[in-house]
C-alpha cells in the first residue's frame, strides 16, 4: 500500500529562520511547493497538497497532455500511463480520500474528463507541468485551463532548470507574457541560452529570487539588470574571467546592499559581488578556479584586500563553501574564511567547508576561528576540512568536544580520522541533542565503527556493534546516510550483522554503503565445495581475463542470497537512492589530473556479492537513483533485470566495474534491463573493454526518456553508425560524453557528426567524444558545463553530500 504523498516527500527537519527577509523556510531553506501569494514582497507558501497516493497525483498529471484519456496524446509524458498502480489502488485511494466524496460516475469505457477536477485539485496537477508547456501547449487546450495557466500561484515561481528543450524563442515569449508575475526565476544550468535572452529578465521587476548559475553574465549585463531589480533578495550567479565589480552602477549596488542570499560560482579569483552585499544572511560559495590557463601558465591566487572589498559576514547564518581540486583554490579559499576571524558573526548556524585533500592552513586566522568557534557558535550544520579535525594539537583534539551543535541537522565527517568512540561520546551525546539530525556523512571514515582507532587496530577489523547501536539509537529520524569509502565488516557466525541494525532506521530515503558491508557468511561457508570439484574433471572454463590478481586462490565459493541485505531493503521500502560502492574504487576520470591508469583490487568480501543481492534491490519500487561499483562477483547481471522490471521510478543510474573486467558478461542483462527503463534518464557506465555496438543502442533505445549519456571504457570501442541512430531515435538526449580507447580521428569525426546533426534542433546538446588515455582529456572536461561535469561526468557519492534544500 502506498503511502500519502506527503510522507513520500516529507518535509525535512531544517534549520529555523535561515532564510532571509520574509520568506517562508521549509527544511534547510525555502519549501520548494508552489502555492498562492502572501504579498508582493515574500513568497507563496505551499499550497496544500491533495491527500491521495503520489501515484495517483503521478496519473492524474498526465492528463494535461491528453485531457480526454484517450491515447496517442502529445507531449513528453507518454500517452499511456505507466504501470505504477493497478486499478484496484486507485480504486482504494478514491475511497480514502474521504467520506461523503462524491465522484463522476464513469462506465467501463466512458473516458475522464480533465475539467470535472476542481480548481484547487487542476493547479496541482498543473504545477508539475513545465512552465513553456504551460504557456504554449496546455494553455490552448480549453478556455478553463487558459486561464488555470495563469493563475498567481504557478506563474510567480518559473524554473527552467533541466528543461533542456527550451530554446530562446520559447524563453523569450515565456518572459514576455508573464514578466509582471514572476516573483522566482530559476534559469540555474541554462548555458545554450543566449545573452539577448537572458536581458529579458529585466522585464520581470517583481523578481525576489533569481538563480543565473550556468548563464552567460557579465558585469555590465548584471548591472543593467539589478539595476531594475530593486525587489531583488536571493542571488546566484557565475564570476568567470573579466567579471569587473567596478562596472556595477550604483543603482546595481544598492539592489546588491538589500541582498540576503548570495550563491556565487567562482572561475577566477575574485571576490565577485561579496563585498557589495552587505546584509548577507546565507552564503554560498563554489571554487572551480583551474591553476593553468590553457597556455599553461600559472594562476595566482592572491586577491588585492583593501577597505572597499572586504566582505560582509556581521549577519551572516549560513557559510558554505566547497573547493574544486586545486592550490589556487585553496588559496582563494583562505581569503574569504580570513574575515570570519576577524568579524565573526553572532548568529552562524551553519559552517560547511568542504576541502578536498589537505587544507594547508596559514597564519593564525584559522586558529582564531576555531577558537571562536567553540564559544560562541551554536551550530545545525557543520562541515569541517579534515586538516583540521585530524591535527594532534590539543585544539584539535578537543574541537568535536567543544563545538556546541543545537538540534543538529546535517553533520558531515568525510575522510576524517574519526573513531567509534569519538562518534558515539563527543558528537552523538548520548542522544541529548540529535534527535533532529536528518542527514550523517561518515564517508571515508575507515575507524567510525571501531571503538578505537589506535595503531593496534585495521581498517578492516570487524565493526563493534556498541558504536551501530549508538547511532540507530540515538538518530532515529535519519534520512540521508552514507557510510562508503571504508570497510565496515561485520563478525562471521554471530548472527548480528550491520544491515539488521541499519533496518531500524525506517525513514531512510537515501543510503550509501561499502559492497563489502552487506556480505553475510554462515559458519559453513568454507565447507563447500570448490568449484573444480562442482565441475567435475572437465576442463576450467575461462572467462575473460581474470579482474584482479588472487594469489592462486581459486574463487570464494557460490554462496545464498544474503538474508541480511534482503531484511534491509524490506525495512526501508521507501528508499529513493541506494549507492554500493567498492571500498577501493575510484574512477578512471578524475577532476584536474588525466586518467587514472592503476586500480586498486576490491575488497575480498565484495567478491562474494552475486547476481542473486542485486536481484533484491528490485524490491524498492520508488528506487530513484542507483550506483553500483566495483562488484566483481557479478557474473551475468541477472539482477540487473530484476531491477529494470521492478523499479519502475528509476531516472538515474549508474553502473562501474562490474564482474570480470575483461569481459563484460552482463551486457545481454544490461540490454533486457534497459527496454524496461521507461523513466531513466540519467546513464553512467565505466567499465573497461566496453563495446559499445548496435544491440547496446537499440535497448537504450527504448529509454524513452533518457537525457544524459556517459560512458567512461578504458580500451572500450563505439560503433558510429549506431550512435547516429540512437541519436536521431531518442529526441531528448542533450548530452552525450563518450571516453573511450578509440583513436583521436574517430572521436572528433563522430562529435562533429553528432554536432552537425543535432545541434540545431537540440540547443542545449553538450558532446564530448574524446580518448580516454589521451593528455588533453583534462581540457575536455573543463569544457563540460559544471553540471552535467559535477551531476554525472564525474563519479563520486552524492548520499548526504550536501545539507537537505540547501538552496531553493
Amino acid at each position: 500500500e502506498g503511502p500519502p504523498l506527503a510522507s513520500l516527500h516529507p518535509p525535512e527537519v531544517g534549520l529555523h529562520g535561515l532564510a532571509g527577509g520574509s520568506f517562508r523556510s521549509g527544511a534547510f531553506g525555502l519549501c520548494r511547493c508552489r502555492g498562492r501569494e502572501e504579498n508582493a514582497q515574500s513568497l507563496p507558501p505551499p499550497s496544500p497538497l491533495v491527500s491521495q497516493p503520489a501515484l495517483t497525483n503521478h496519473t492524474l498529471a498526465q492528463l494535461c497532455y491528453n485531457p480526454c484519456g484517450r491515447g496517442g496524446g502529445g507531449g513528453r509524458f507518454p500517452a499511456r500511463v505507466p504501470p505504477l498502480m493497478e486499478s484496484g489502488d486507485d480504486a482504494e485511494a478514491e475511497a480514502e480520500s474521504g467520506p461523503g466524496r462524491q465522484y463522476p460516475e464513469r462506465g467501463l469505457g466512458q473516458a475522464r474528463n480533465l475539467t470535472e477536477f476542481s480548481d484547487e485539485i487542476l493547479l496541482n496537477i498543473l504545477g508539475f507541468v513545465p512552465s513553456c508547456d504551460l504557456l504554449l501547449n496546455v494553455r490552448r487546450v480549453s478556455r478553463k485551463l487558459a486561464a488555470l495557466c495563469v493563475d498567481k500561484s504557478l506563474v510567480n515561481s518559473i524554473s527552467l532548470h533541466k528543461e533542456y528543450q527550451e530554446s530562446d524563442a520559447k524563453v523569450t515569449l515565456l518572459l514576455k507574457e508573464l514578466a509582471g508575475g514572476i516573483q522566482l526565476l530559476k534559469l540555474s544550468g541554462c548555458y545554450w541560452l543566449s545573452g539577448s535572452t537572458i536581458d529579458l529578465v529585466t522585464r520581470c521587476k517583481n523578481i525576489v529570487k533569481l538563480d543565473l548559475t550556468g548563464c552567460q553574465m557579465t558585469s555590465l549585463r548584471l548591472s543593467k539588470m539589478l539595476s531594475v531589480l530593486r525587489s531583488l533578495r536571493s542571488l546566484a550567479l557565475d564570476i568567470k574571467q573579466g567579471f569587473d565589480v567596478g562596472q556595477l552602477s550604483s543603482a546595481c549596488k544598492t539592489t546588491l546592499r538589500k541582498v540576503t542570499e548570495l550563491k556565487q560560482t567562482l572561475f577566477t579569483p575574485s571576490y565577485g559581488i561579496v563585498p557589495c552585499c552587505t546584509k548577507l544572511e546565507r552564503l554560498l560559495l563554489y571554487f572551480e578556479i583551474p591553476d593553468r590557463t590553457r597556455d599553461g601558465e600559472m594562476l595566482s591566487g592572491q586577491l588585492m584586500v583593501g577597505q572597499s572589498n572586504i566582505p560582509h559576514y556581521q549577519n551572516l547564518k549560513v557559510f558554505y563553501a566547497r573547493l574544486s581540486p586545486g592550490y589556487v583554490n585553496q588559496e582563494v579559499g583562505r581569503f574569504y574564511l580570513s574575515v570570519l576571524s576577524i568579524r565573526t558573526p553572532e548568529n552562524l548556524r551553519a559552517f560547511i567547508l568542504s576541502v578536498p585533500g589537505i587544507f594547508v592552513d596559514t597564519g593564525c586566522s584559522t586558529w582564531n576561528f576555531l577558537d571562536c568557534m567553540t564559544k560562541n557558535f551554536s551550530l545545525e550544520a557543520l562541515q569541517l576540512p579534515r586538516s583540521w579535525l585530524n591535527g594532534s594539537s590539543l585544539l584539535h583534539s578537543s574541537l568535536l568536544h567543544t563545538i556546541t551543535l543545537s538540534n543538529p541537522v546535517y553533520l558531515n565527517f568525510s575522510h576524517c580520522i574519526l573513531s567509534g568512540c569519538q562518534l558515539s561520546h563527543q558528537i552523538i551525546n548520548g542522544g541529548r541533542n540529535v534527535q533532529s539530525l536528518v542527514s550523517l556523512n561518515l564517508s571515508g571514515c575507515v575507524h567510525c565503527l571501531l571503538s578505537d582507532c589506535s595503531v593496534f587496530r585495521k581498517a578492516k577489523d570487524n565493526i563493534d556493534f556498541d558504536v551501530v547501536e549508538a547511532l540507530v539509537n540515538c538518530c532515529p529520524n535519519l534520512k540521508h546516510l552514507n557510510l562508503s569509502a571504508a570497510h565496515h565488516h561485520s563478525p562471521e557466525g554471530t548472527g548480528q550483522h550491520l544491515c539488521l541494525l541499519l533496518a531500524r532506521l525506517k525513514k531512510l530515503r537515501s543510503l550509501s554503503l561499502p559492497v563489502c558491508c552487506v556480505v553475510q557468511s554462515g559458519k559453513n561457508v568454507g565447507k563447500q565445495p570448490s568449484q573444480s570439484l562442482r565441475r567435475g574433471l572437465r576442463k576450467k572454463v575461462r572467462i575473460g581475463v581474470a579482474a584482479y590478481p588472487n594469489d592462486g586462490q581459486e574463487q570464494p565459493p557460490l554462496e545464498a542470497p544474503a538474508p541480511v541485505f534482503g531484511t534491509l531493503l524490506e525495512n526501508v521500502p521507501f528508499l529513493e537512492e541506494l549507492e554500493l560502492i567498492g571500498s577501493s574504487f575510484s574512477s578512471n576520470v578524475p577532476r584536474n589530473e588525466p586518467a587514472i591508469r592503476n586500480m586498486q583490487p576490491p575488497c575480498e568480501r565484495a567478491q562474494r556479492i552475486r547476481d542473486e543481492e542485486l536481484t533484491l534491490i528490485g524490491q524498492l519500487q520508488y528506487l530513484r537513483l542507483l550506483t553500483l561499483a566495483q562488484l566483481p562477483g557479478i557474473l551475468t547481471g541477472s539482477g540487473l533485470t530484476a531491477i529494470g522490471l521492478n523499479c519502475q521510478q528509476l531516472q538515474t543510474l549508474s553502473l562501474a566495474n562490474l564482474g570480470l573486467l575483461g569481459n563484460v558478461a552482463y551486457m545481454p542483462a544490461l540490454c533486457e534491463m534497459l527496454k524496461h527503463c521507461k523513466q531513466l534518464k540519467d546513464l553512467r557506465l565505466e567499465q573497461p573493454y566496453l563495446a559499445a555496438c548496435a544491440q547496446f543502442f537499440q535497448a537504450l533505445g527504448h529509454c524513452s526518456a533518457l537525457r544524459r549519456l556517459c560512458i567512461v571504457s578504458r580500451h572500450g570501442t563505439f560503433q558510429h553508425s549506431a550512435v547516429l541512430s540512437f541519436m536521431s531515435k531518442c529526441s531528448d538526449v542533450i548530452m552525450c560524453h563518450m571516453f573511450t580507447g578509440e583513436t583521436l580521428v574517430a572521436c572528433k569525426k563522430l562529435q562533429q557528426a553528432l554536432i552537425r546533426g543535432f545541434q540545431t534542433a537540440r540547443p542545449a546538446l553538450n558532446v564530448a567524444i574524446f580518448p580516454l588515455l589521451h593528455e588533453g582529456l583534462a581540457d575536455v572536461i573543463r569544457d563540460v558545463p559544471m553540471m552535467h561535469l559535477d551531476e554525472i561526468t564525474l563519479f563520486k557519492s552524492r548520499v548526504a553530500e550536501d545539507p537537505p534544500r540547501l538552496w531553493w
